[in-house]
């Protein structure tokens, strides 16, 4: 949100009360208390009156430092919060003019009479909130918002912020951090992540569930400002050093991405949305895929396994599927896994509806009413997550459908909740519009673990928020079926990545739309050099003979190519639950210290030691960057030195993909199924690195 008009003036309506001076101090154990009036106290009188700010530092862990800022206490300001972080070891010291609080390698520096904030490490100034960076904003119509900047210097970068569809740097962006369903062409997104990370080494949350408004270089160029409405708001500031430092100490607090399967990894192949289909349709699907050598790991049934006006029923249509358990005991003997689409929405029509208004399972209207509207679903409820005996009911639906066999659920929707609702537990219905998918994926999650065992459950969401990665994986939403859309899924993956999501995915071709071969070919080498590929469609099948012969080819080849790499791709995939360094980085993350990684947004690193350039042209075109030292082509074994730009044009069954030189990596040439590709011993290739096959006879393997 925006505050001021320009430099020197306040919009109209808006009177600012900023941080003025340190009044008073506390000292706890591990924790600093200040009390800081938005004026200057230059006699007692000025005591009388006026806002002041209760402004309280902590240590959540080493390296750490919240700062929470409270303005009236009598409500519950701290309610909003995400977690509530347990202080741990702090450095607290005072001089006449300055407070020094410090965290590990982490300090806090105070000016009693400015209240103005400088974060340094190790020496080096990490960040600052200047005086007049940090106060209580009273607005005209919309009541009180605390605020606070953060400066910028001069060349720093910021990135996170969710999955953001728009420029991968977010400077002189505005971003509200508030959960829609808009598609992947537009400023508004499905996953909202209050935390983002710049260039200089630190990272900053917000620790907020509701609306968060973030004004990244706009209303101040060389500043990011973030603010609330209310009475309170805390933020933590995480130093690294490095990109990978910020996020491992960030997942440490909010939760690691969890292991998913090592099935999950392989391609899965959807029913589409709109699209005709039963038992027959999606066998003569599976029986394609098996003839032309194309193997396949998950078959997913979207919306219309449930009749319509139904949704959701969690009842398979018994005019198209009328031996569903039969169904899918057929599909698991053919070696495959089954995901079946959901949502947290009861339509009217459905036989759940009833049941859950009865027994007070849906979010409601102040008036005791169930809330309703006839969007997406006529009539529909909100199953209200806050009730634990609604999600008992919810999980106990969806457990019937796992008892029938199917074995994953893709979590759809999510984002559009209001807040004009009644919440089961009293919770506020703004600050639980973000916070509901949260609850929804975890609910679903959860049931998955109890039922498949621990490391067996997988969802495909769509909607997160902070947090969100603990229940992987997430997929870019509803894109069309352009170069230009499947760009700005890169850029969503890139930018979610970088919010401490591990495992990111996308609708191969686009869904909206009929994808042109040249788009599907090069499309499907993306997809399946992401950590999790699915073929997926609005009104039209994605399988590839629809889109030629050569279509098949292209997704035999790269499928059968990412088996080979499964060895490799699950070692990284444990590396990224443990670490929470994500599977696809942005080249910032991996080369933070090559000035030219900070903007690229095209190509990315699959784990540590792959760098992959999807081909955004339909002449086979490309454009990207090799950072220093010397690279490995993955495909033909050349080598080349890096630090360069490169331009050249693949054919359909080629990309850009190279190797860094000093890797040791464990392939399954030949593999045609992942349990063979995970059973066997691994062949060694050695890049650069003696002893071992060496690159150009491990390309011929895998091309073989």
């Amino acid at each position: 949100m925006n505050f001021t008009d320009g430099n020197w003036m306040m919009q109209p309506g808006i009177t600012a009360h900023y941080g003025a001076e340190v009044y008073q101090v506390k000292v706890r154990e591990n924790v600093l208390e200040l009390l800081v009036p938005t004026r200057k106290i230059n006699h007692r009188g000025d005591t009388l009156g006026g806002p002041t700010l209760d402004v309280t530092l902590t240590a959540p862990a080493q390296d750490v430092i919240a700062i929470n800022i409270k303005h009236f206490r009598g409500g519950s300001p701290d309610a909003a919060r995400f977690r509530e972080f347990e202080p741990s070891e702090a450095e607290i010291a005072q001089t006449e003019k300055q407070i020094g609080f410090t965290s590990g390698n982490l300090t806090a520096e105070i000016d009693r009479g400015s209240f103005s904030l400088n974060f340094s490490a190790n020496g080096k100034k990490v960040s600052s909130i200047p005086s007049r960076g940090c106060g209580l904003m009273s607005v005209e119509g919309s009541g009180n918002h605390i605020v606070a900047q953060l400066t910028l210097v001069v060349g720093e970068l910021v990135y996170g912020l969710g999955e953001r569809f728009t420029a991968f740097a977010k400077n002189g962006q505005t971003v509200d951090i508030w959960n829609e369903d808009g598609g992947t062409c537009s400023y508004q997104a499905y996953k909202n992540i209050p935390f983002y990370m710049t260039n200089q080494g630190y990272g900053v949350f917000v620790n907020h569930t509701g609306r968060v408004s973030f004004e990244v270089a706009t209303e101040r160029t060389s500043r990011v400002q973030f603010s609330v409405p209310g009475e309170g708001l805390e933020f933590v500031v995480i130093y690294g050093p490095t990109p990978k430092d910020v996020l491992r100490t960030y997942t440490d607090l909010m939760g690691k991405p969890a292991l998913p399967p090592s099935w999950s990894f392989g391609l899965w192949l959807s029913t589409s949305f709109t699209t005709n289909y039963d038992e027959k349709t999606v066998n003569e699907f599976i029986d394609g895929m098996e003839s032309r050598g194309i193997p396949l790991s998950v078959f997913h049934y979207d919306c219309f396994w449930m009749r319509g006006f139904h949704w959701c029923d969690f009842k398979w249509d018994p005019d198209v599927f009328p031996d569903p358990e039969g169904m899918l005991q057929r599909l698991h003997q053919r070696g495959l896994k089954v995901c079946t689409w959901i949502n947290p929405y009861i339509a009217q029509a459905s036989e759940l509806f009833d049941e859950g208004k009865a027994n007070g399972y849906f979010l409601k209207r102040s008036n005791g009413d169930v809330w309703q509207w006839d969007m997406w679903q006529p009539g529909m409820a909100l199953v209200d997550f806050t009730n634990p005996a609604a999600v008992e009911w919810y999980q106990s639906k969806l457990e019937a459908v796992l008892d029938q066999g199917v074995d994953s659920l893709k979590t759809d929707f999510g984002e559009r909740i209001p807040t004009d609702v009644v919440y089961y537990d009293g919770s506020d219905p703004v600050l639980m519009h973000n916070l509901y998918t949260e609850l929804y994926n975890k609910a679903v999650f959860e049931l998955l673990e109890r039922k498949r065992g621990k490391g067996e459950a997988v969802l495909f969401a769509r909607s997160a928020t902070a947090g969100g990665q603990q229940y992987p994986c997430h997929w870019g939403g509803d894109c069309w079926s352009d170069f230009e859309a499947m760009a700005e899924s890169l850029r969503g993956g890139l930018s979610l990545c970088l919010s401490g999501f591990g495992f990111w995915s996308h609708d191969i071709g686009g869904f909206e739309g009929l994808p042109p071969e040249a788009l599907y070919h090069r499309w499907v080498a993306f997809g399946l050099m992401s950590t999790h590929s699915r073929l997926h469609g609005s009104t039209s099948y994605r399988v590839p003979w629809a889109y030629g012969d050569e279509a098949v080819a292209v997704l035999r080849f790269f499928t059968r190519l990412k088996l080979g790499l499964m060895p490799y791709l699950w070692k990284q995939a444990q590396e990224t639950s443990q670490t929470g360094i994500p599977m696809l980085r942005a080249m910032v993350l991996e080369f933070p210290e090559d000035p030219t990684c900070a903007f690229l947004d095209r190509q990315y690193m699959l784990g540590e030691s792959l760098l992959v350039a999807p081909v955004f042209s339909p002449d086979g075109s490309v454009t990207y960057y090799l950072p220093q030292g010397t690279w490995y082509s993955l495909l033909n074994g050349e080598s080349r030195e890096g630090g360069t730009w490169v331009t050249e044009t693949h054919t359909a069954l080629s990309m850009p993909l190279w190797v860094r030189q000093g890797t040791v990596l464990e392939l399954a040439p030949g593999a045609t199924s992942l349990e063979a590709a995970l059973s066997a011993d691994p062949t060694r290739v050695g890049y650069g690195v003696e002893g071992f096959i060496d690159p150009v006879t491990a390309a011929k393997m895998l091309n073989a």
